[in-house]
């Protein structure tokens, strides 16, 4: 008797078990926090707050432990600024980001209809879905997504599409956002904690997002000339129809207020000590030390100074070869001044810095007429006064200092270097950008420690989360065959030759 209630409650675990995996697949393609019944401007600002709170998190934990930002020191495995990376470490922005794209949806389709309709919460949702796509294949490659977010029509195992269909797509959605923002009204600003519902502004991000993703496919053979056509075309031929960003008044941040909603995933998030457990590398410091950059030396992103100044540890090291922390990122009960812990600049979804950087490296490779030095100096000069409004030296003065001054007798990877230096300082937690901009373009140069795995490779993808194999098998398989092993040394589509 007491073996057959053994085998029978196992049998009851078993089942449980297989639903819940069931169960989260099915709530990633549903959101089971929406609602079909709300409004576009109900929907708009908890999916922008959720989406930049998961990618500040994930920026903090993960970019920058990639790209020497941060060392999270110890010997101990799955640490990341080694490139050992756990497989769990794909769950969190996979479940977030394909949440997110069910309120971002549900927007549109509300917005579209007769009685709510509006264009401008149209557009601004097909902006924000083209933004977390162009995440989600850049993280993992193929993704769901044309039927992606069905999971209220019944289809919990949606398949996986190839990177260059998702991005041609993305390029579809976008054009459209342009349209219908072209015409579009200003909506509520109580709806929108970016751009407090200024039509123009988002169509403005929408084009310049445009340009991040033209330069990201810019360097594959078989959509390079389209893509260098429209940049050229964007910028030069008709600008008019694809108005960019101009100013940092235009930059595409959720600025924390600390109020209700609007208060950093920080707080809360990331406890004191945690702050103090992170490092900073010495690649990251010791060029701001060489360039006497005014966000060190007004310690605007609020770091600890080391015995009178600001020192960093090398990252990469092996396990035992590792030094003791010196400068860190302060946390807001550390300091009187301003922190990353509470920064309403640090909810950042691109900036015009880092678009003056892009264009600096089309005009450097000659696709633009804009000159690409002075496309150069705007950018380091507003990635500055973004954070050090009164910041008044001459630039060329502050470039020539720390001898990082266009030189435009310089090979074209020496400028790519230039730029990317500086734009690798503009993204500052921006996401996963200054990782897919590295894995792009092999910028800037990061010093590599004999202690790196994965060949001492740069990572080029996250893994699959591993319930999707159990939840998905087929589709799963299908695109690991066609992508690659999934593992982070595959490469995705816009990596490879």
């Amino acid at each position: 008797m007491k073996k057959t209630f053994t085998i029978i409650a196992m049998a009851l675990l078993c089942i449980v078990a297989i639903s819940s995996c069931k169960k989260d697949f099915v709530d990633i393609n549903t959101d089971p926090n929406g609602t079909p019944n709300a409004l576009p401007q109900q929907l708009l600002a908890p999916a922008l707050v959720n989406t930049v709170s998961i990618n500040m998190l994930r920026s903090r934990n993960f970019n920058n432990e990639l790209m020497q930002v941060t060392v999270d020191p110890g010997d101990a495995e799955g640490k990341v600024f080694r490139y050992d990376i756990r497989r769990s470490f794909a769950d969190n922005t996979w479940n977030g980001w394909y949440t997110q794209l069910t309120n971002f949806k549900d927007m549109y389709t509300v917005a579209s209809q007769e009685l709510t309709y509006n264009k401008t919460y149209m557009g601004i949702s097909l902006i924000c879905q083209s933004w977390l796509y162009s995440l989600l294949t850049d993280t993992y490659g193929d993704v769901p997504y044309f039927d992606s977010n069905k999971g209220k029509d019944g289809n919990f195992t949606p398949k996986f599409d190839k990177q260059k269909d998702i991005y041609l797509d993305i390029f579809k959605k976008l054009e459209s956002a342009d349209t219908l923002l072209s015409a579009a009204a200003n909506v509520s600003g109580g709806s929108d904690p970016v751009f407090n519902g200024n039509a123009l502004k988002w169509r403005k991000f929408g084009n310049s997002l445009y340009l991040r993703l033209l330069m990201r496919l810019s360097g594959k053979a078989d959509v390079s000339a389209a893509c260098i056509a429209k940049i050229k075309e964007i910028v030069d031929t008709n600008p008019t129809a694809y108005p960019i960003m101009t100013s940092n008044d235009d930059a595409a941040i959720l600025r924390w207020t600390g109020v209700g909603a609007l208060t950093s995933p920080f707080i809360g998030g990331v406890r004191e000590q945690d702050w103090r457990a992170l490092a900073i590398s010495s690649f990251f410091i010791d060029n701001l030390n060489r360039w006497a950059d005014p966000r060190l030396t007004t310690n605007r992103w609020g770091i600890a100074a080391y015995q009178g100044s600001y020192a960093g540890i090398p990252s990469g090291y092996a396990p035992g070869e590792g030094q003791a922390t010196k400068s860190y990122f302060l946390s807001t009960t550390s300091t009187t001044t301003g922190t990353l812990m509470n920064d309403p600049l640090i909810g950042n979804i691109m900036n015009y810095s880092e678009l003056q950087f892009i264009l600096a490296e089309a005009a450097a490779k000659g696709w633009v007429s804009g000159d690409a030095k002075t496309y150069y100096n705007n950018g380091v000069l507003t990635g500055i006064t973004l954070w050090v409004p009164l910041f008044n030296t001459s630039i060329d003065t502050y470039l020539a200092g720390g001898d990082i001054a266009w030189d435009n007798s310089a090979s074209l990877d020496e400028k790519m270097e230039t730029i990317h230096l500086q734009k690798y300082y503009s993204m500052f937690y921006t996401d996963f950008e200054q990782w897919f901009e590295y894995r792009r373009t092999g910028h800037p140069i990061l010093p590599k420690g004999n202690g790196l795995r994965n060949n001492g490779v740069m990572p080029a993808r996250l893994p699959y989360p591993v319930y999707v194999q159990s939840a998905n098998p087929d589709n799963y398989k299908t695109a690991v065959a066609a992508q690659g092993p999934d593992e982070i040394s595959t490469q995705v589509w816009w990596q490879k030759p």
